[in-house]
């Protein structure tokens, strides 16, 4: 039983050795070159019987192993292969037509560059034959002293030369060319050798720095329509620039025909009126392309100038005036622009007939709701056309505002507090000023400006993603200290407000129209227990216009239902006092009114009828005749008759005093107030008393 015990522990220990070895091998032959592979499998030859049979099976065990971790690996990145392939077939069309671009101007630009080549051999040797006939010249000169004078009155500098030298200097070739290739500088050197000779050489210097400060004057003096286009401003600079290039050069090429201090001091006569006529010049130009031009000769020019040791500060501070010029022709154009779209907007919700439809909306504007992306095709969205296209002109002007930054050496910071500046000026003064126009236009009505209130609403809600907009382009991130906010919320908060207030205005006058129109029947002895057309038709307007402002907030609309119920029991309360009014049958009509109780939701028990509550108690005091009880309880927090005012009672009680004519007040009482004249004048007296009371109190 021991002995095979010891046996059956021994073949453990050796089936153990085996599989451990046939792990490492596997692992062996995992990570190393295969170069390497034959002298590890030999070792499972030459290990126990049978033993490469069990180490098939755990290759093939590994090999079904590792073909199940590379299917997972495929299908995971399977959709992605597809994705890239798709990709780069949509990429290979566009690939295709910028090779054919970068060809094309891979030509041209060889063709420039043989035209260059050629003028530039062109121009060395001509210069070659210069410096040699100079050379000649100069020789000739010391042989010929007696001479000199004669040849310096010849050679005298005019102030003339050197604008016909630079008049049309292009800056460019100063990249290819020195200012030796371009210009001829032997004259004034040989007038130099020639007063220095004679020993009069301060005379010269003199005599040339006052005639290059007459220059410096003419160079800077600008052509009167030099606004006018991008050339004129071009050509100004370039000859500005030529006049400085060669004091440069004389500068270091002479040994103090000028001085650091003369040069620095017509740079700064010269930067004084410079920025004087470009500050003037600027201000006449409308157009921003023309303005961002001349940002951008600004910058060139300060920078070449700023390369040959020239302070260009002032120019840089300039730039800061022109970007408020650029922003203001920016801010003239987009006001049309915005114009153009509340012309031509329907002030309709927006109908998309398929998703195509939808994306296409939502791609140019952040509209996201979750009820109507459940409703079923075709459907609407509340706002109006004009709502993406403001989004998108906003979002445009940030781009063209973000051109004028370009180049100007600044943070991103002060980039992102640039943009947002001026994107507050547009919303809050050229917006706001166009929707301020828009609302009190006459052809705009109480449909159109509920659809301004549901707009201004979705614009109000996208000023955030205008802020991550701006965000995204600078890189600055909007919790930083001195980050400026966009105002737009208080624009579109104000638009609303006055949208508001012109509905109730609108709307009131409205009801004057159609109470203007009261056609009552003066002589009927009876009314006919019916209200007036008018009246009538008074009440489906407003029922169908409060159908409207449902889309409008629970306020808003509450607060215009209430503002007209108010001021058509004002009118009411109006024409029943008319002077002029001598009877009045339509007692009906006010019923009426107090009776179309809630025409839109969200009002509180009677809250409406509190509108009409001085008619009513005024209509119930005469209807039932209860002067007994008004006049006892007068004055009393709990009278039934509180809001009717004795003025009020006097003067209709007035209409009915005089029964000689024909003219009955309140016609159904006829019948019942014949006996009651003594009554009624009993009660006038009562009601004259309390009136007179009141005003003497008051």
């Amino acid at each position: 039983m021991n002995t095979v015990t010891i046996r059956a522990n021994m073949a453990d220990s050796e089936s153990l050795e085996t599989i451990t070895e046939h792990e490492r091998i596997l692992q062996e032959i995992e990570s190393t070159d295969t170069a390497c592979v034959g002298p590890t499998l030999r070792s499972v030859y030459d290990d126990q019987p049978n033993a490469h049979k069990r180490f098939m099976e755990k290759l093939d065990a590994r090999i079904r192993n590792h073909d199940r971790e590379i299917e997972k690996m495929c299908n995971f990145h399977h959709q992605g292969f597809v994705d890239a392939i798709t990709e780069l077939l949509k990429v290979r069309a566009d690939a295709e037509k910028l090779m054919g671009q970068v060809s094309d101007t891979n030509r041209r630009l060889q063709d420039a560059g043989r035209e260059v080549t050629a003028q530039t051999e062109e121009v060395i040797r001509c210069r070659i034959q210069q410096r040699n006939m100079a050379t000649t010249v100069e020789k000739l000169q010391l042989c010929i002293p007696g001479e000199t004078p004669h040849l310096c009155k010849n050679l005298t500098v005019k102030g003339t030369w050197v604008r016909k030298c630079f008049f049309n200097f292009v800056g460019f070739l100063l990249k290819v060319l020195t200012v030796q290739d371009l210009v001829d500088f032997s004259p004034v050197y040989r007038c130099l050798h020639i007063y220095t000779v004679l020993g009069d050489r301060e005379t010269f210097e003199n005599y040339y720095r006052k005639q290059r400060k007459k220059q410096a004057r003419l160079v800077l003096q600008p052509q009167s329509n030099m606004h006018e286009t991008v050339e004129g401003y071009r050509k100004y600079f370039n000859q500005i620039v030529g006049f400085f290039v060669v004091e440069d050069h004389i500068l270091h090429a002479t040994q103090g025909l000028v001085t650091r201090a003369f040069t620095d001091e017509l740079w700064n006569m010269a930067l004084s009126k410079i920025i004087a006529v470009l500050r003037t010049h600027s201000s006449y130009c409308n157009d921003p392309d023309l303005v961002l031009e001349l940002k951008n000769l600004i910058v060139i020019f300060a920078d070449t100038l700023q390369g040959y040791g020239f302070p260009v500060n002032r120019l840089f501070d300039l730039l800061f005036e022109v970007r408020d010029q650029y922003n203001e022709t920016l801010l003239k154009k987009w006001a049309l622009v915005f114009r153009d779209i509340f012309e031509q907007d329907n002030y309709s919700p927006i109908p998309v007939e398929n998703e195509e439809e939808y994306k296409a909306v939502i791609s140019r504007f952040p509209f996201h709701d979750a009820e109507i992306e459940k409703q079923q095709f075709p459907k609407k969205l509340p706002m109006s056309q004009s709502v993406p296209q403001i989004y998108s002109q906003v979002k445009e002007f940030i781009y063209a505002s973000l051109k004028f930054s370009e180049s100007l050496h600044r943070s991103s910071t002060e980039i992102d507090d640039m943009l947002r500046k001026s994107t507050n000026l547009l919303l809050t003064r050229t917006l706001s000023s166009c929707l301020q126009n828009l609302i009190k236009k006459p052809h705009i009505g109480l449909t159109e400006l509920v659809q301004i209130i549901i707009n201004t609403t979705h614009l109000e809600h996208a000023c955030k993603y205008l802020e991550d907009f701006i965000t995204n382009i600078t890189n600055v991130s909007p919790e930083t200290v001195h980050t400026t906010r966009l105002y737009g919320l208080s624009t579109f908060k104000d638009a609303r407000h006055a949208a508001e207030g012109e509905i109730y205005t609108k709307l009131n006058q409205k009801i004057d129209e159609f109470i203007q129109l009261a056609d009552y029947e003066w002589g009927m002895a009876e009314s006919d227990g019916r209200a007036s057309g008018y009246l009538m038709d008074l009440i489906n307007f407003l029922r169908s216009t409060f159908q409207v402002f449902t889309h409008l907030p629970g306020k808003v609309a509450q607060t215009a239902c209430m503002s007209a119920c108010k001021h058509l029991a004002t009118s009411l309360m109006q024409m029943l006092l008319d002077t002029e009014l001598k009877q009045i049958t339509g007692i009906i009509d006010i019923i009426s009114c107090s009776q179309n109780s809630e025409p839109v939701p969200g009002f509180q028990g009677d809250t409406l009828q509190l509108a009409f509550i001085d008619l009513r108690q005024l209509l119930d005091l005469f209807m039932v005749w209860d002067w007994s009880t008004y006049l006892a309880d007068y004055g009393q927090p709990t009278s039934k008759y509180l809001r009717v005012n004795p003025s009020t009672a006097l003067a209709l009680l007035e209409k009915m005093k005089d029964t000689s004519k024909k003219n009955i007040i309140f016609s159904q009482f006829r019948k019942n107030d014949r006996d009651k004249q003594k009554l009624i004048e009993t009660v006038v007296k009562q009601l004259r008393s309390l009136v007179n009371g009141m005003s003497q109190h008051s």
